[in-house]
């Protein structure tokens, strides 16, 4: 399975993807999750010390090895390389977060929803258009807002798009264009995640909009283990937290869609 997580931003993408990365773990199979997201926080959020994370170099900082796979220089003269071979990025540059989790941080690029060909967007590109020789039974990507950024790598590497939304018609209206963007990349499976419910979502407009544009629909409730512990979801993994059971509980509804697709 490979996973993309996007949705509005200060939704819970993050912090959804570092608990997908433990529960799926903890169920078994083996995690290679993608920071995609230019603010680079999914490595605390799935428990890596503080004093560490800031030790990560991103991969769209790591210049030579972006000149060794493209071959522009920094002058971007000469020709580039646009298909590069990207095999060993994990083995160089990822990081082993506990039992059965590999990390790897990709970084920023400016400009990258413009059509841009600089060095260090085709190597990122090349990576996520490779994403189905990444290692691990699943690959977690955490995105900036939107698909827009690497759409075109995203529709050839991944083939489950979880929206992330909270319960505000703001939120779940830019979640419903976001489906309609993962529809033209061609990803099979469009779930909605409404995080951090309360009392109030059973909101019509919910239901209608999920039911038009989303395979499932899946609500991880409000829980104050989260906030409690930021950065790090372990201890509402640890503790079984709403959560936490939540997600676990989206875990087995995307094995079943997938049980059924064969």
């Amino acid at each position: 399975m490979r996973i993309v997580i996007t949705g509005k931003g200060g939704v819970g993408k993050t912090t959804l993807t570092a608990l997908l990365a433990h529960c799926f773990a903890r169920e078994g199979s083996e995690v290679f999750a993608v920071d995609g997201d230019p603010q680079q926080n999914l490595a605390a959020t799935l428990g890596i010390p503080l004093s560490e994370t800031e030790g990560i170099i991103p991969l769209s900082e790591r210049k030579t090895y972006i000149s060794e796979k493209i071959g522009a220089g920094s002058g971007r003269g000469g020709f580039m390389v646009l298909n590069p071979e990207t095999a060993d990025v994990v083995d160089r540059f990822s990081k082993k977060v506990g039992d059965g989790i590999r990390l790897l941080v990709l970084g920023g690029v400016k400009n990258a929803g413009s059509g841009c060909l600089c060095p260090e967007y085709t190597l990122l590109s090349a990576v996520l258009r490779n994403a189905a020789y990444l290692p691990g039974d699943v690959v977690l990507l955490d995105t900036p807002a939107g698909l827009e950024h690497f759409g075109r790598s995203i529709a050839q590497g991944f083939n489950i798009a979880l929206i992330v939304s909270d319960s505000s018609y703001n939120a779940v209206a830019v979640a419903k264009d976001l489906s309609r963007l993962a529809n033209q990349c061609g990803i099979p499976e469009v779930i909605l995640v409404v995080n951090r419910t309360g009392p109030v979502t059973g909101r019509n407009y919910i239901k209608d909009l999920g039911a038009a544009h989303f395979t499932k629909i899946w609500r991880i409730p409000d829980d104050t283990c989260i906030p409690e512990h930021e950065p790090s979801v372990l201890p509402a993994v640890e503790r079984g937290s709403p959560a936490a059971q939540a997600v676990r509980g989206l875990i087995h509804a995307i094995l079943t869609l997938k049980a059924d697709k064969r």
